[in-house]
């Protein structure tokens, strides 16, 4: 199997594999306020009895199914966004590597990511991505889950695409998370090209049982989603204002929670 970025950085990552946990981000919380963590630290789990996705909604997969993981980043940058951006489009290259498929327009339309971080195959959801960060210690916890050999009726599988396990989808990972330039600008344009939601017709739902209609034209610079009505109104959205991101009335929508 060869790395996404064609040249391997696996033995710079701390990988360690435990059977069961309640959550990979909190047991790296946990390590990362006693001082026990090293930069670049992996914990992957056959099962999590405590998965959480955004918003503390519950992640549940059977034993041995998924990639379910946590990795710390002692020095995330000034945006902590754009670390969940660069895991987010690391398994959309992770799945296009083991697949052989290749980033086109084509297959864009059927393997990327909807904003914020979820991963998409087929409109369906095929993994989700969350970021923690301690009030006493530095650096940040990136969880993420993949749908490897399990995923619930309306959601996708990486063995819909291809034949591969947990353990192979994370070298995958690692390796294209590696392969991405450190520069905040070319990654925010790697990001914008793995984003199905542009150009498409969206209903935001905010807090209050508000909600705001029109495209998605667009993202900033701090990862924020830019969304126009129809009568021209521009409102910009952080993902931290947002409860659920799903189709529009009109036009073509995105996949749903």
């Amino acid at each position: 199997m060869s790395p996404a970025s064609g040249i391997s950085k696996m033995d710079e990552w701390h990988v360690s594999v435990v059977a069961e946990t309640g959550s990979t981000n909190d047991d790296l919380l946990r390590a990362a306020e006693q001082g026990e963590l090293a930069d670049r630290t992996v914990l992957r789990t056959e099962h999590q009895t405590a998965g959480r996705g955004r918003l503390d909604r519950r992640w549940d997969a059977p034993a041995g199914s998924n990639l379910l993981a946590s990795m710390y980043l002692m020095s995330p940058g000034d945006r902590p966004t754009s670390m969940l951006q660069r895991v987010g489009v690391a398994i959309v290259d992770a799945v296009n590597q083991l697949a052989g498929l290749k980033i086109e327009a084509s297959n864009r339309a059927t393997l990327g990511l909807k904003w914020p971080n979820d991963v998409l195959y087929d409109g369906r959801k095929l993994a989700g991505v969350l970021a923690q960060r301690s009030t006493s210690a530095p650096g940040l916890i990136v969880g993420f889950g993949v749908n490897v050999a399990w995923a619930p009726p309306e959601a996708a599988r990486v063995n819909d695409l291809v034949d591969c396990t947990a353990e192979q989808l994370l070298v995958e990972v690692l390796n294209a998370f590696d392969a991405q330039s450190g520069d905040p600008a070319v990654l925010a344009q790697t990001y914008r090209a793995r984003l199905l939601t542009l150009g498409q017709f969206v209903r935001v739902h905010l807090p209050g049982n508000m909600t705001f209609e029109g495209e998605a034209v667009d993202i900033d610079a701090e990862g924020r989603i830019i969304v126009v009505s129809e009568m021209g109104k521009k409102r910009v959205f952080d993902v931290g204002d947002v409860v659920h991101l799903r189709p529009g009335t009109h036009g073509a929508g995105i996949a749903s929670d």
